[in-house]
Formats: C-alpha cells, structure tokens, sequence
C-alpha cells in the first residue's frame, strides 16, 4: 500500500504564507501525479494544484500567482508554497498521488489524511 504523510497546515493572518509538505512511502513502483486537493465545510473537493513526475504543473485559477508546488522525485515529495493567503483558502487540504505498486499492472490514486488550513481575516 501507498502511505501519504502531510504536514505544514495551520493557523494563519490574512496576507500570510504557509508550505504544506506532503511525503509517499510504501511499496511504490513509481508514482506519476502528485498533488493537493481541498475542501471547505459544505463544499465539495477542489483541485487545488497538480504536479507531473516531469514537473509540469497545473493550478486552480482561484490560487495561480500565490501557489507554488514543486516536488523532490528522490524523497518522493511535494511542497505547497502557500502565500498572500485568503479567509477563502480555508480548508482541509489533502494530498494525492497517482501510484503504482510493485507487481500492479495500472496505477492507482491514494489520499493522504488531510490537513487544515484557516486563514483568519
């Protein structure tokens, strides 16, 4: 199984920033998609940003120019710069990757547990 570990989330100002870590470990083979996922009370789960094992990326428009994701391939790890946050950026943010173990034939996509992140005004 894939196990993904999150950390960084909090308690924040307006204005502030925040780097969210997210690290996969267990019986990879290879892992192709990683990224960060959010939702908000009543609200259903948004792509947040998404990042190729090429390092091509992909942001929601809501968070383009404040947001940066980046990964380190050999820790099997993403990073979510967080700045110039917003009271809209609350949420409990979820990692995932699109993983495949060895001896699977095709990937699947697995979940972190979630981290919040409140954005005070």
């Amino acid at each position: 199984q894939v196990q993904l570990v999150e950390s960084g989330g909090g308690l924040v100002q307006a204005g502030g920033s925040l780097r969210l870590s997210c690290a996969a470990s267990g019986s990879l083979f290879s892992i192709n998609t990683m990224g960060w996922y959010r939702q908000a009370p009543g609200k259903q789960r948004e792509m947040v940003a998404t990042i190729t094992s090429g390092d091509s990326t992909n942001y929601a428009d809501s968070v383009k120019g404040r947001f940066t994701l980046s990964r380190d391939n050999a820790k099997n790890t993403v990073y979510l710069q967080m700045s110039t946050l917003k009271p809209e950026d609350t949420a409990v943010y979820f990692c995932s990757a699109d993983a495949t173990l060895w001896g699977s034939y095709f990937p699947n996509r697995y979940w972190g547990q979630g981290t919040q992140v409140t954005v005070s005004s």
